[in-house]
C-alpha cells in the first residue's frame, strides 16, 4: 500500500491494513455529465499534456487501485469475500472507473509463487492458479469491460515498501528484468497500457549521509530520475507502445541538506514531489510515452503543514502547482495522479477531496487519476467498497462521480461462474439447509433459488436469486421473504435489505432499479441464528 510523506525530515509510520468501519450505502451510478471520451482505441501515447489514443482522440483515465498482489497474499484482496471477482470488476466499471491500477511485488512474480486468501467456493475458476494466472484473468475481464490496466511495481518484496527501487535482496537488474518479462507477457494486449515503475520513491533521513531517493542529484545509486530512464528505456525496448508512468520523490535532495545551492529543502508526499522534473526531465528513447504520476493525500493520512494554513483550502492549488500541476499547466507532460485517498473522517478531508477533484478539471481534457482504493482494508484511507466488498461508500463516490468517464461496455455484468460441489465449504450447521429452489417454478411471475454460501456457529451467509418470469418490466423491483423467529439480518448487498419481524425486504438499489422480463437479481446476505432457507418469497407481491 502507500506510505505518507517526509516533511522537514519527519516520516510518518506505515499505516497497517485494517478493516474499515464505513457504513454500507445504496449505490448511485448516474453517469457524469462529462462522461465522454472513454479510454480510446488501441495503444495510448502522449501529446503535450494530453493522453491520446491511436486515432489521436484525447483520453482521460479515471481509474481505481485494487491492491493485494503486493502483499503476502500475492493476489487481489477481497477474493476471500462473498462477492465474486468478476462482480467486483463489474461494479468498478459501472461506477465509471475506466482504468485499473494493479500494485504488485516482485515476490508475486517468482516461479512457484502461490496466491492465498481466495474463497474457492465463490471463485472456483481461480483454484490452483498462480498469481500471474489470476492477473491474466483479471486483465482479460477488465479488457472485456472496456477498462485499461496500469501495472504498478509497488514493493520489491511483500514485506514492505522501499525508499529506492532496489534493496539488498532485490537488485536493479531484477527490477528491470521483471518489468521486461511483464512487457513481453502482455505484448499485443492493448488492455495493458503501461508501467508505473516504482511506488513512492522517498527520502530517508535529513543528514549528509542520507541514502533516500533524490531527483536530479546525479548519483546513479539514488537519482530516481536516472533510474526511471534506465527502466523505462529497457521496457520500451521490449514493448515500445507502453506508457511509462514516473512518480516523484518526497525531497529532491533525497534528504541531504543544502544540496540545491543553499535552498530550503522542499519536501512533499512520498512519490508526490515532481518540482525538479522540468529542470531534470525523464528522457525516454521513444517519444510521447512519458506520463508523470504524483501521489496526493489528505490530513487523515499525514498532517502536512499546509492543512493548517489559515487560508485553507484556498492555498492548495498553489501547492499542487508547485509539486506537479505545473507540468500539466505548462503543457510539458500529462499528469496521471496514481494515488489519492481519504477516510473522510476529518472535516478537512472532504474539502480537500472536493478541491483536488476540481483542480484536475472536468471532461475529457482533465488530468487522469486512479483513486486509492477499491479496497476497504486500506488502513489509512478505507475504500470505495465497504467491508462487504460489495456495497459502496456513497460519500466518497458522490464526490468522485462527476469526474468519472465510464468505459464503453462498463454497464454489462458477468455470469456467475459454475460452482463445483468439490469446492463447497465444509462449514454447514447440523440440520441446516444446503440450498435449492424455495418453491417449484410457477407458470408465470417469478422463480426463486437459494444457495447457502457459508455457515458458522450462530450465523450463516446465503444468496437468493429471483427471476422475473412475467411479461412486464418491474420498476422498481422488490423482493420479500420470511425467516423463522430468531433469525435476524446482519448485512445485505445488491439491494437495500431490511427486516421487520420475520419478514425481510430487499429493495432495488439506485443503480439497478428495473428488472426486465427474463432478468434475475441475486441478493446476498449474512444472518444471525440457525441457517434457514428463505420462505414465502415474493417479487413485487407475486409469490415465487
Amino acid at each position: 500500500m502507500h506510505r505518507p510523506s517526509a516533511l522537514g525530515g519527519a516520516l510518518a509510520a506505515l499505516a497497517t491494513a485494517a478493516a474499515g468501519v464505513l457504513v454500507a450505502a445504496a449505490v448511485s451510478t448516474t453517469p457524469a455529465a462529462a462522461a465522454t471520451g472513454g479510454t480510446g482505441t488501441g495503444y495510448l501515447r502522449t501529446s503535450g499534456n494530453k493522453i491520446v489514443d491511436s486515432t489521436g482522440a484525447t483520453v482521460r483515465l479515471t481509474g481505481i487501485n485494487w491492491f493485494g498482489m503486493e502483499t503476502d497474499n500475492k493476489t487481489f484482496h477481497g477474493l476471500w469475500s462473498s462477492n465474486p471477482w468478476r462482480s467486483q470488476l463489474d461494479t468498478m466499471a459501472r461506477l465509471g472507473y475506466n482504468t485499473l491500477r494493479i500494485p504488485y511485488s516482485n515476490d508475486a512474480l517468482k516461479p512457484g509463487a502461490t496466491a492465498t486468501g481466495i474463497n474457492d467456493y465463490v471463485n472456483p475458476d481461480l483454484v490452483g492458479n498462480s498469481p500471474l494466472q489470476i492477473l491474466d484473468k483479471v486483465i482479460d475481464y477488465a479488457g472485456s469491460k472496456g477498462m485499461r490496466v496500469i501495472l504498478d511495481r509497488h514493493r520489491p518484496t511483500s514485506a514492505g515498501q522501499s525508499a529506492l527501487w532496489y534493496t539488498s535482496g532485490v537488485s536493479e537488474a531484477t527490477w528491470i528484468n521483471d518489468w521486461k518479462m511483464l512487457a513481453q507477457r502482455y505484448a499485443g494486449n492493448t488492455t495493458v497500457i503501461g508501467a508505473d515503475l516504482h511506488n513512492e520513491p522517498h527520502a530517508e533521513g535529513t543528514n549528509p549521509n542520507a541514502t533516500g531517493a533524490c531527483w536530479g542529484c546525479g548519483d546513479n545509486a539514488r537519482d530516481w530520475r536516472l533510474a526511471a530512464e534506465r527502466a523505462g528505456n529497457a521496457i520500451l525496448g521490449v514493448q515500445p507502445n507502453w506508457l511509462i508512468f514516473v512518480e516523484g520523490v518526497s525531497c529532491p535532495s533525497g534528504g541531504q541538506p543544502n544540496v540545491w545551492n543553499g535552498e530550503t529543502e522542499d519536501c512533499g508526499w512520498w512519490g508526490g514531489n515532481l518540482s525538479k522534473a522540468k529542470d531534470f526531465p525523464v528522457r525516454l528513447n521513444v517519444a510521447n510515452r512519458l506520463v508523470y504520476s504524483p501521489h496526493e493525500y489528505a490530513i487523515s493520512v499525514y498532517h502536512q503543514t499546509w492543512f493548517d494554513d489559515p487560508t485553507y483550502p484556498a492555498n492548495m492549488p498553489a501547492i499542487w502547482d508547485k509539486y506537479w500541476g505545473y507540468l500539466y499547466k505548462q503543457n510539458i507532460a500529462p499528469i496521471m495522479m496514481g494515488e489519492f485517498g481519504t477516510t473522510l473522517q476529518d472535516p478537512k478531508d472532504k474539502v480537500w477531496l472536493q478541491n483536488l477533484m476540481a483542480y484536475t478539471g472536468t471532461g475529457v481534457n482533465g488530468m487522469s487519476f486512479t483513486y486509492w482504493s477499491w479496497n476497504p482494508n486500506s488502513g489509512d484511507t478505507g475504500g470505495i467498497a465497504n467491508d462487504d466488498w460489495t456495497t459502496i461508500n456513497q460519500a466518497k463516490q458522490d464526490i468522485l462521480q462527476p469526474y468519472l468517464i465510464a468505459p464503453v461496455g462498463g454497464g454489462t455484468t458477468s455470469p456467475s461462474p459454475t460452482v463445483s460441489p468439490t469446492v463447497r465449504p465444509t462449514a454447514t450447521p447440523t440440520g441446516g439447509p444446503t440450498g435449492g429452489p424455495t418453491t417449484p417454478p410457477p407458470s408465470g411471475g417469478c422463480t426463486a433459488t437459494y444457495k447457502q454460501t457459508n455457515a458458522w456457529q450462530g450465523g450463516f451467509q446465503g444468496e437468493l436469486t429471483v427471476k422475473n418470469t412475467g411479461t412486464g418490466t418491474l420498476n422498481p423491483w422488490s423482493v420479500t421473504w420470511t425467516w423463522p423467529s430468531g433469525v435476524t439480518l446482519a448485512s445485505g448487498w445488491n439491494a437495500t435489505v431490511t427486516q421487520s419481524g420475520t419478514t425481510v425486504t430487499a429493495a432495488a438499489p439506485d443503480w439497478a432499479k428495473t428488472l426486465a422480463p427474463g432478468a434475475s437479481v441475486t441478493i446476498g446476505f449474512t444472518a444471525n441464528g440457525t441457517a434457514s432457507t428463505p420462505a414465502t418469497v415474493k417479487l413485487n407481491g407475486t409469490a415465487c
